[in-house]
């Protein structure tokens, strides 16, 4: 009996000593984590959203050139209701050239932007500023810098994955507006000739997509039998909405929307998948340790 628990303790004493070998194997594999693979994936995401960034170059003044000016030709092969090229120059429409065919006449009206006028496109204004704080975040840690533990690695990818994900929401998810909005949105003035009233345009992104919507109106008589309810805010709002603007009350008629692919968008797009799939990554090696040396906070 004394021979069996002798063997016993000298079994418990070797899983002891293997155990410990391996957390010591363990702490060597994680300091290894934190001093070199964390600040490769550090470079990496650099790398990868400094490219994003650069898709979002704003023009500084006498700098105008060096940021290229791209034409956008909108329209539909199943309908030739609304046409038009959009110029493009980082987050700025710099020139619109638009013609609606008016549903009731067929007559083709003409608009293109004044010459002083641009229009900021804020999804993509937006996007751009989330980029470059994620970038801020990441240049927060330099090569030199050591991490003590991986909880410290974890909050910094969460803090570079919120503006990343927020990033890429921009761009996913157009702003929603009430027709009143819209019919007083700075856009409106934008035109030559001015947009008569009975017409409502709005531009927005969803995803790598440059879309304009166009809403042609008519006013709904005082006397009219028709129930009047407002309708809500929206991207996109459909033909029999009604809205109320100046004491006189509008309802949509007809709507066109027409859309043109901006590939840097869909550059941009990916950059933000490939970086957020290393981010979670690299917390999914933190976690592993933790599961594994569980004494120590990670």
């Amino acid at each position: 009996m004394l021979g069996a628990e002798r063997a016993a303790l000298a079994e418990l004493s070797k899983m002891s000593a293997a155990s410990q070998a391996e957390r010591a194997v363990l702490e060597d594999e994680f300091n290894w984590l934190l001093k070199e693979e964390v600040h490769a994936v550090l470079k990496q995401l650099q790398d990868i959203l400094k490219e994003a960034s650069r898709r979002f170059a704003v023009p500084t003044p006498g700098m105008e050139a060096q940021l290229k000016q791209e034409n956008f030709i909108l329209g539909s092969s199943t309908m030739d209701q609304v046409k038009g090229v959009l110029t493009l120059q980082g987050e700025a429409l710099t020139q619109a050239d638009i013609n609606i065919k008016v549903a009731k006449s067929s007559q083709v009206m003409h608009f293109t932007f004044r010459d002083d006028k641009q229009w900021k496109l804020q999804q993509i204004q937006d996007a751009r500023n989330h980029v470059n704080q994620a970038l801020q975040l990441l240049s927060s840690r330099d090569e030199s810098y050591h991490f003590k533990t991986g909880a410290e690695v974890n909050k910094l990818m969460d803090a570079v994955m919120l503006q990343l994900t927020r990033a890429r929401n921009r761009l996913t998810t157009p702003a929603t507006l009430t027709l009143p909005e819209l019919a007083s949105s700075g856009l409106m003035k934008m035109f030559t000739p001015p947009m008569p009233g009975d017409v409502m345009i709005n531009f927005y992104i969803n995803l790598s997509k440059l879309c304009l919507t166009v809403y042609q109106l008519h006013v709904l008589q005082p006397n009219t039998t028709k129930n009047f309810k407002p309708a809500g805010s929206s991207v996109l709002h459909n033909p029999g909405a009604m809205f109320e603007i100046n004491n006189t009350k509008f309802e949509v008629s007809h709507v066109h929307k027409v859309e043109c692919v901006v590939p840097w968008l869909n550059d941009t797009l990916v950059f933000f998948t490939i970086s957020l799939q290393l981010c979670q990554q690299l917390k999914d090696k933190i976690s592993v340790f933790s599961s594994f040396w569980n004494y120590r906070p990670f």
